[in-house]
């Protein structure tokens, strides 16, 4: 059977037709507000990050000379020709060279105070030469001067030229006043004095030179004072100024250098005090009085020293970080050999 439908009938279908074809149009598009379907690959799982791991070991590095019973520096010694005792207990090097060539870390302090005014030139020209000679390419050196004032004439520079000039500028000082905290370049202005009288602030340029100069640094480190070993003002005491030193590792020589005439009396305190600072931290006094063929003697016998080093580590067999002090002795084929090197070191935590 056949069925015709007419116009009416078409008129009622089609906007019946036109109302569903939206709906189905809209299941088979899909909708422009929708996000776009991304075809990369599903995100791998996060692997959890593997904790680092960070051991604490207490290496020792020991920078120094060995001579023998006249005097005389002793090369071509080898880990088996010498031991180490740390707080009574014999320690196992690790390792044992020559350090002839190791780059080296030098501060030279330099007392401008008013008992120097005759020396102070001689000092100027023999420090430049010995820094020519000194310094290689690798190494860096710093200037500082002492008086009422602590003063850094001249930052780490690994040049002779610049180091000489700031010698070169350096003068008498036996002003007084008052400056602002630090050393220049080390945190600005000079080492104030308050309430004290002010005179050679040594122990002070000492103090400030190694903890504010030579902490951060590493390898061998030495500093270099020229003086008349006198100190008046200064807020660190002697021990203050040791403990700097051997907290930052540091070989202090010593040059006593002095104009009599102009110190009265012979005081036997100014030689003791260095005397402790150089043998406690494995450096040397050299006195020269105000003698310029010894002065430059100084200079050479300390260049000597300096290329030739030796370099033991190990491992301290006390774990504990504590910053306790320890002893240390170093002998070389059974005490037969005189050994310069630091009376101890402070445990002290590694800094990351």
């Amino acid at each position: 059977m056949r069925f015709r439908l007419g116009v009416a009938d078409f008129l009622l279908i089609f906007p019946a037709a036109c109302l569903c074809l939206p709906a189905a149009l809209a299941q088979l598009a899909p909708s422009t507000d929708a996000p776009p379907v991304s075809t990369a690959p599903a995100p791998q799982p996060e692997q959890p990050v593997a904790p680092t791991l960070r051991i604490r070991v207490n290496l020792v590095d020991l920078f120094f000379t060995v001579k023998d019973r006249s005097g005389t520096l002793v090369p071509h010694l080898t880990q088996e020709d010498c031991s180490v005792i740390e707080d009574q207990q014999s320690q196992t090097l690790k390792s044992f060279t020559a350090e002839t060539s190791q780059p080296l870390t030098l501060g030279i302090l330099l007392d401008t105070s008013g008992s120097q005014s005759r020396v102070l030139p001689r000092e100027q020209q023999a420090a430049s030469s010995f820094i020519e000679r000194v310094l290689q390419p690798q190494d860096e050196a710093f200037l500082l001067s002492f008086d009422v004032n602590v003063d850094l004439l001249q930052d780490f520079t690994n040049s002779a030229p610049l180091l000489s000039a700031a010698l070169n500028r350096a003068q008498i000082n036996t002003a007084g006043g008052n400056g602002a905290a630090g050393i220049p370049g080390a945190g600005g202005g000079t080492v104030p004095s308050i309430g004290e009288p002010r005179g050679t602030l040594l122990y002070d340029a000492l103090s400030e030179a190694a903890a504010r100069k030579m902490t951060q640094e590493t390898g061998r480190k030495a500093l270099l004072l020229l003086t008349d070993g006198q100190d008046q003002g200064s807020r660190a005491s002697l021990r203050d100024a040791i403990a700097a030193a051997q907290k930052s590792n540091l070989i202090v020589y010593v040059i006593l250098i002095a104009d009599r005439s102009l110190l009265g009396e012979f005081d036997s305190a100014p030689y003791t005090a260095m005397k402790k600072i150089t043998e406690e931290t494995g450096g040397r006094l050299i006195e020269v009085g105000s003698n310029v063929k010894k002065l430059d003697a100084a200079f050479q016998q300390i260049e000597d020293e300096l290329r030739t080093q030796y370099l033991a580590s190990y491992v301290s067999t006390n774990p504990k970080m504590d910053g306790s002090f320890r002893r240390i002795s170093v002998s070389c084929r059974n005490d037969s050999l005189k050994v310069q090197v630091r009376k101890g070191y402070f445990a002290l935590a590694a800094q990351y």
